[in-house]
């Protein structure tokens, strides 16, 4: 691009910034919601967990060490260290710290977060603008501005489908949908919940579109946080009719959501990542290694696996076969009609099914159920994958057979409430233990059938309506 054409895209830009109307600029409009406005009940506690005062000041409440990269653990004792030594590696740290501050909050952050750059959210504003009148004016989309504990403003809007919830009655369930890095919800992922006849809540991550802030982990843990209490205590949805939908990156806040509030409904992921420090590496030099993962675990440490583990629900994981995105697979195909075989082997769902499946079914997923998930795994397409499960004659009546008789068995044994979630008996189920090795398999490959469905689509197509399905329930 030459000189004269980079000015003119300037002034383009700034001349669209001129003009924008009240309608986009979010800064005057009033505030609907805060993260306070918690109703409680005639005890005086309330029903969902309210952050004190202390904590919305520090903003850390919101995340558990382990989503921040401590580990308390391994973490060596006061006083085994005298101060000097303590103070000397602090002194060798600090060039590392520096660099990776610096890296964090500006390159690391353009590249985790394209949406927040101001050009990008310039450039983009007509067509926010038109997808935001198409929400309003077609679906009689609510806009509504919600204040996080960190003071961030957050741009949400809400489709209320309560009053005609259609033949299935969808709309009597409220999809919270959590955009990618450089997606907004006028132009974003809740258009597939939204057209397939659910209930639907959007919004922006801090810097994205009318929301404040910077889209850092912790800020947006504390966005989800007062999204799902506007949701819970303002919309007046009950936790079990509430879906939490999160694609590509938004599978943090998403997974992040279930396990603060394990009582909300189900959690749909889609085209989502474990960790992000094998993508990081990917697309970085390999001489930044060991900068890249001490900025990616001090200051973007999105461990989406961890928190998926927490949730005790319904899971469901779509993962996109010509997805390169979020695979770390050498290999790209020149067309997408070309996939093979080793192309989703690098896809990061993989680990995320395998490590949610060996947290909630441990015995069965010991060595022949592992293996022979991994290898279904490495199916490329919907054939492969039918002909790979109908070689193992998986017989699904009695998977369902033996995995209630679990369920009834342990509610009748179990007398400690605790042992009871809100959606049934806790993992990790002992299922599996005393079978043959051919059952194991079976039972493995019936359990990721049930909780991952692939697709045939690219990281960035539009998920098609009938593709979005609630998950699997026993």
């Amino acid at each position: 691009m030459c000189v004269i054409c980079f000015v003119k895209a300037l002034v383009h830009v700034f001349k669209i910034y001129l003009t924008a109307n009240y309608t986009y600029n979010f800064r005057s409009w009033p505030v609907d919601f805060r993260w306070d406005d918690v109703h409680t009940t005639v005890s005086g506690s309330s029903s969902h967990r309210a952050l004190t005062c202390a904590a919305a000041a520090a903003g850390v409440w919101l995340l558990h060490d382990a989503a921040l990269g401590g580990d308390s653990l391994t973490r060596p004792p006061r006083g085994t260290r005298s101060q000097a030594q303590c103070l000397l590696q602090q002194i060798r740290e600090l060039p590392s710290q520096l660099a990776s501050y610096a890296l964090a909050h500006s390159l690391g952050r353009w590249l985790v977060y394209p949406g927040s750059m101001f050009l990008m959210t310039r450039a983009l504003l007509p067509l926010l603008q038109q997808g935001q009148e198409r929400l309003v004016e077609r679906y009689r989309g609510r806009r509504a501005k919600l204040v996080a504990c960190d003071g961030n403003e957050i741009d949400t809007m809400f489709m209320d489908r309560r009053q005609q919830p259609g033949s299935h009655g969808r709309g009597l369930c409220l999809v919270i949908c959590c955009e990618g890095n450089a997606g907004f919800y006028e132009m974003g992922c809740l258009s597939a919940p939204l057209e397939a006849g659910y209930s639907v809540l959007g919004w922006n991550h801090p810097g994205f579109g009318g929301s404040t802030g910077a889209p850092f982990p912790q800020h947006d843990a504390n966005a989800m946080d007062v999204v799902v209490k506007y949701a819970l205590h303002r919309l007046h949805f009950p936790p079990a009719q509430v879906v939490v939908y999160g694609w590509s990156i938004g599978g943090f806040t998403a997974t992040w959501a279930t396990m603060t509030y394990p009582e909300l409904g189900a959690l749909v992921l889609d085209a989502t990542f474990d960790d992000l420090v094998p993508l990081a590496l990917k697309v970085m030099p390999h001489s930044w290694k060991g900068l890249v993962v001490r900025t990616v675990r001090e200051h973007f440490n999105l461990n989406v696996a961890e928190q998926l583990c927490c949730y005790p629900g319904p899971v469901l994981l779509l993962r996109r076969i010509q997805d390169d995105v979020v695979s770390t697979s050498s290999h790209v195909a020149s067309l997408p009609s070309c996939q093979v075989e080793g192309d989703v082997e690098g896809n990061r769902g993989n680990e995320l099914l395998l490590r949610l499946l060996q947290h909630r079914y441990p015995s069965v997923m010991a060595r022949e159920g592992r293996t022979v998930v991994t290898r279904w795994l490495r199916t490329s397409n919907l054939d492969q994958e039918a002909a790979f499960y109908a070689r193992y004659r998986v017989d699904d009546e009695w998977c369902l057979a033996t995995l209630r008789s679990y369920r009834d068995r342990c509610q009748k044994e179990m007398d400690d409430a605790k042992a009871w979630g809100p959606h049934g008996p806790t993992f990790p189920w002992l299922v599996g233990q005393g079978l043959s090795p051919r059952r194991r398999r079976q039972l493995a490959l019936f359990l990721a059938r049930k909780h991952l469905k692939n697709l045939e689509a690219t990281h960035c197509s539009p998920l098609e309506p009938e593709d979005f399905q609630l998950p699997w329930r026993l």
